[in-house]
């Protein structure tokens, strides 16, 4: 169990690849806590299903667009399990849409949830790892973020933008012991992506060398070695999961 006794923090994690995430933390020994926006009935699954695995973990409805709300989080995990060394920020949403029809309340409801969400839990955090002079985040943006897709500028901007936050942080905080890393998804097998028809699932595979949609699982793994040890020498990175789409 390489993270065993870890206490980490996963933003949006009841879902694809959030969850999975979760579910690879605690089978390497962590204690986990996860926020969730909505559903109250998929945090509770996922407490039961790590809890069969002998875990800890902590569901907490958490709005990361709210600062207060992303320090409570910090607090939370740290009371419960007395400290904190793993931030995963998973958490964002889509809203595509053509610019010339997307409202601004379209824009700012992206940009706000994917990046001001993840500055909020990301500098509540930095204070507890700056202090213990020890701590490991990894993002998660997308390859929209390197390559644009049309009908994303909004999700292609933030998810950008992580790279940005990434790569600074990482310069900022290196001399402390601490690594910033980003994790880029390509198409991964997800609730997203899974009303979509399958004529147009073929269409999108077509560009990807690797013939296939990625996995939760895929991403979860890419998380998984950015955290451990065998990845100790880097920081500043960002480790594209995607098939080779960006590649194409």
């Amino acid at each position: 169990m390489i993270f065993k006794d870890k206490v980490a923090i996963v933003t949006g994690g009841t879902r694809g690849i959030g969850k999975a995430i979760v579910l690879m933390l605690v089978r390497e020994g962590a204690k986990v806590v996860f926020t969730y926006s909505k559903s109250a009935q998929e945090a509770e699954k996922l407490i039961e299903e790590t809890g069969k695995l002998g875990a800890q973990t902590i569901g907490l409805q958490i709005d990361v667009r709210d600062f207060d709300k992303a320090k409570e989080l910090i607090e939370r995990a740290k009371t419960a399990f007395g400290g904190l060394d793993i931030l995963v920020n998973n958490a964002g949403i889509t809203r595509d849409k053509a610019l010339m029809m997307m409202t601004r309340e379209e824009w700012l409801e992206v940009i706000d949830t994917n990046l001001n969400g993840l500055f909020n839990v990301t500098r509540n955090a930095i204070v507890t790892f700056l202090k213990q002079k020890s701590g490991n985040i990894v993002n998660i943006t997308s390859v929209s973020g390197i390559i644009g897709l049309a009908r994303q500028t909004n999700y292609a901007a933030s998810k950008a933008g992580i790279i940005g936050f990434t790569r600074s942080l990482a310069r900022e905080v290196a001399a402390y012991g601490i690594r910033v890393n980003a994790v880029a998804p390509g198409f991964i097998e997800t609730d997203m992506l899974a009303g979509l028809k399958n004529e147009f699932k073929a269409k999108m595979i077509e560009h990807i060398p690797l013939s296939r949609l990625g996995e939760v699982w895929d991403v979860s793994r890419a998380v998984k070695f950015l955290l451990s040890d065998a990845a100790g020498y880097i920081t500043g990175q960002v480790l594209v999961v995607d098939g080779g789409l960006a590649i194409k």
